[in-house]
Order: structure tokens, then sequence, then C-alpha cells
């Protein structure tokens, strides 16, 4: 399935760059709890990326529709999390944000219930 090693081999990437950034160089200019979050943000990216590049070599029925609900749900989770962790460093009002971030958390959770229910029935 090629959206799912798409988004699997972009969110492995995005995560080891910006996690090598956050080390280096995000420690040093944003509060210890932003980067914590940074940190929190970055692993959920990465388990994502890797369950989805796994799914995508799997012979599960309905792993596009499980993709999909991955891929949504990290974008919103995770990357919300990204943002409203820069917050003190950029001028715009990002606080919008909060609200996705569980509604995001929420379509992970879907995703794995359909993983879940594949499984068992097979």
């Amino acid at each position: 399935m090629k959206i799912a090693r798409l988004f699997g081999a972009l969110f492995a990437l995005l995560s080891i760059i910006l996690g090598a950034l956050n080390s280096h160089t995000f420690k040093n200019s944003l509060p210890d709890m932003a980067s914590e979050s940074i940190d929190v943000s970055l692993r959920y990216i990465m388990f994502h990326a890797l369950a989805l590049l796994i799914l995508s070599v799997l012979s599960v029925e309905g792993k596009k529709l499980i993709s999909l609900f991955l891929i949504a749900g990290t974008l919103l989770f995770s990357f919300s999390i990204l943002f409203l962790s820069f917050q003190s460093q950029i001028i715009y009002n990002l606080s919008w944000l909060g609200p996705i971030t569980p509604i995001g958390g929420c379509l992970l959770i879907i995703g794995w219930i359909l993983i879940l229910f594949q499984f068992i029935k097979n």
C-alpha cells in the first residue's frame, strides 16, 4: 500500500530530524515542558511510522482505512502537540490547536481498534 509506505517513511524521517533538532537546538531555546512535549510527540510519530510501514506489507483486510486513521490521527495528535510546543517562540496564537489533539488521539485509537479486530478475525 503506497500511501502507508509513503507516510510511514515520511513520519520516520521527520521523527529523526526533529528529534535531533530537539536534542541539540530546541532544548536550549524552549522551556523544559515544551521540550518534553516534543519528545512525546516524536515518540508517537515514530511508533505510527513503524506501524504504517509494517501494515503496508501485511495482508490485512481494510488496511487502507486503517492507514488513513493512523495517518490522520498522527497528523492531528502529534503535529498539534509539536506546534503547541513552539507557542512561546511564535507570535501567532496557536491555542486553537488544543482541541484538535484529542480528536487525533481518537482517530489513532480507532485505527488500533480496527487493527485489533482484524487480528482477532484472522
